[in-house]
């Protein structure tokens, strides 16, 4: 009987049998599953154009942007900006070249630690994953 609790008597022993006894165990299992996945998945950002994050002028204060920013933007927007944060970075050392499979990893790096680290600005990003690129490589920088 489902949904329905039974009784047995067996003279002066009476049993209450649960409906939930002999319940299919599979689907308590998928049923708990289905609980851990969704507790597991991360919150669900509508992703949005850069130009969302403008002034009323136009321009983007690329100091304040924050990781939460970049990581909501579409890719595109986000490709877009991490070349334009490398040209800067790159015109501050006088430099005049461009390593594209460098720049491409430290790109998606940059993305990786701002979508693990949203409260942080994408500068302060920046200058971790720098930092940790150099470490690894053995780069020392002149001072």
């Amino acid at each position: 009987m489902c949904g329905v609790d039974t009784t047995e008597d067996f003279g002066s022993v009476t049993r209450v049998r649960s409906a939930h006894q002999g319940s299919n165990p599979m689907i308590i299992k998928r049923f708990i599953l289905c609980c851990g996945i969704i507790a597991l998945a991360g919150p669900a950002y509508a992703q949005v154009e850069l130009k969302t994050y403008a002034d009323r002028d136009g321009y983007i204060d690329v100091q304040a942007l924050t990781c939460a920013q970049l990581a909501n933007t579409y890719q595109e927007d986000a490709d877009y900006l991490t070349t334009w944060y490398s040209g800067w970075y790159n015109g501050l050392a006088k430099k005049h070249a461009m390593k594209v499979d460098r720049a491409k990893t430290l790109e998606h790096e940059l993305i990786v630690y701002c979508k693990a680290n949203q409260g942080k600005k994408v500068i302060q990003a920046i200058d971790v994953v720098f930092k940790a690129y150099r470490a690894e490589k053995g780069i020392k920088m002149k001072e």
